[in-house]
């Protein structure tokens, strides 16, 4: 009878240790992977002080989100001892034999895959610190490796980097400001208080992906798309401080792993697609402009229809958001280096910037004419005389701006060499359709600093073709007298009507529904 009850007794040890086996099992690093994100997400989501992935299947049977928030006791579920261990530093890598750091190692990995809560900063101080200073000791290890990572270890570092780095992002309410771009340079970015660990952890993972004892072969069966994909998204981080290791990380990822490359780019231009057509709200853009600066710099000629296509249907509409000096500095960059790897591009890239050029947004409009003038200066005498005419069309809208900061800095085009060459051998082009903004400037700009520099273009025409100088000034002038013709053709016939409306005011008869247009009306 006894041995019948005891036989019905749950077996709670033997099915803990199934668990144990499978979540350590190295079966497929995606699905591992997929799983420890979704675990990492369930665990946050029930504000736990700390969460553990060591085991994968047992914590979701062990009553950790019944309220049990102890890292002591979550310490006892990574050693499987059914008592309560303390979260515990362990011994350094001097004060054990070179066979032994290894595996040392991997336990300090171990000890790192438990991830505190830092919302509250009262809470577990001691073993934050003991985490701190095993992260540290983790960063000297890699950076004084003299042997090639095991594949084992490799294994370690991933999952250890990933539970501690990919998680749910957390913003400020921000209501929607991000679109008017107007003080978010001024406003301050919000800093993630786990920042004193996730630091070290990036610099680790730096470490490790620049190190030249890791074998990327072997390290790209757990650095694989899942992971970068996963690293990617966290460019939305509010934190610019992560955004920088991420961008530096990143960019040694590009460089190590060329199985990654096309990949990489793929998604980040997915990044861009949706910035620029869905949400206009992404913290990262600059970043990951960044990086593509420096891979475009690196692209091969003749250029690839690939990337063409990227500048074409990525780069050019990324001037449409409104939150465009977020990043113009970093997208200008990557336009010039398109346009200096094939200047045949420079017309493409010139019609685009005029087709999504400001009409109301002066401070934008100042930004377009200095990325502008960086185009023009690698731009060639063929390719600037295919979009001369449209170009210098909105140079002279931009000469008539009633705002100096904008004409001022369309003026400020003569002071390049290059541009100033390439204008002069185009005069009879382009003087016939600037000289009206210019002479309307020389009289009557209210800004003195734009009448000068007006001046001074003047006298450029002037020296190199006064003959041209003189026939552009004959047909304003001519020009001048029409409008003043029709100006005055103008004044007279409201005069006409007014008197004529007086008279007929006079003698009580409608004045605005002449008879004809009653006849017209009716016949209708």
């Amino acid at each position: 009878m006894i041995k019948h009850l005891l036989n019905r007794l749950p077996r709670k040890p033997s099915k803990s240790a199934e668990n144990r086996d499978g979540g350590t099992s190295t079966s497929s690093s995606n699905a591992s992977a997929s799983l420890r994100s979704s675990d990492l997400a369930s665990y946050r989501s029930g504000n736990m002080n700390v969460t553990s992935h060591q085991d994968l299947s047992s914590t979701s049977h062990s009553g950790i989100s019944h309220g049990n928030k102890i890292p002591q006791a979550l310490n006892s579920k990574l050693n499987g001892n059914s008592t309560v261990s303390p979260y515990e530093a362990l011994p350094s890598f001097r004060d054990v034999p070179n066979t032994e750091k290894q595996n040392l190692f991997v336990k300090k990995l171990n000890l790192c895959c438990v991830v505190f809560d830092f919302t509250d900063p009262t809470k577990n101080l001691k073993e934050k610190e003991t985490k701190r200073q095993t992260l540290v000791e983790l960063v000297d290890y890699v950076i004084s490796a003299n042997g090639k990572f095991a594949e084992s270890v490799m294994q370690e570092i991933v999952k250890m980097v990933s539970i501690n780095l990919f998680r749910t992002l957390t913003s400020q309410p921000r209501e929607n400001k991000i679109l008017e771009a107007v003080g978010l340079e001024d406003e301050e970015p919000m800093m993630d208080p786990a920042w004193p660990h996730l630091q070290i952890v990036y610099e680790f993972l730096l470490r490790f992906v620049a190190s030249p004892e890791m074998d990327a072969k072997l390290a790209k069966r757990y650095v694989d798309q899942s992971f970068v994909l996963k690293l990617l998204d966290l460019f939305d981080s509010e934190d610019p401080r992560e955004r920088e290791y991420l961008k530096t990380v990143l960019h040694r990822i590009y460089g190590k792993f060329m199985v990654h490359r096309s990949f990489i780019r793929k998604t980040i231009n997915h990044i861009f697609y949706r910035f620029i057509f869905e949400t206009e709200k992404h913290n990262g853009i600059g970043e990951l402009l960044e990086i593509l600066g420096s891979i475009i710099n690196g692209f091969a000629l003749p250029l690839k229809e690939e990337h063409k296509h990227f500048l074409v249907r990525v780069l050019i509409p990324l001037h449409k958001p409104k939150c465009i000096p977020m990043y113009h500095q970093q997208l200008s960059y990557c336009i010039t280096q398109f346009v200096e790897k094939d200047c045949k591009l420079a017309d493409t890239v010139i019609r685009g910037l005029l087709k999504y050029w400001p009409i109301t947004n002066s401070s934008k409009e100042v930004m377009f004419l200095g990325e502008l003038e960086e185009v023009l200066e690698a731009t060639q005498p063929p390719e600037f005389q295919r979009c001369m005419v449209p170009l210098f069309r909105q140079i002279a809208c931009c000469l008539s701006s009633s705002h100096f900061q904008v004409a001022e800095r369309a003026l400020f085009i003569w002071n390049n060499d290059h541009i100033e060459n390439l204008i002069k051998q185009n005069r009879k082009v382009i003087l016939p359709i600037i000289f009206p903004a210019l002479e309307k400037n020389s009289r009557s700009h209210w800004n003195q600093a734009v009448q000068n520099l007006t001046l001074n273009v003047r006298k450029i025409f002037s020296d190199i073709d006064q003959e041209l100088f003189e026939e552009c000034l004959l047909n304003f002038q001519e020009d001048e007298s029409r409008e003043e013709e029709i100006k005055l053709k103008r004044v007279a016939t409201w005069k006409r009507l007014e008197e004529i409306a007086a008279m007929k005011t006079a003698s009580n008869e409608a004045v605005l529904v002449p008879h004809r247009i009653n006849a017209h009306t009716s016949s209708g």
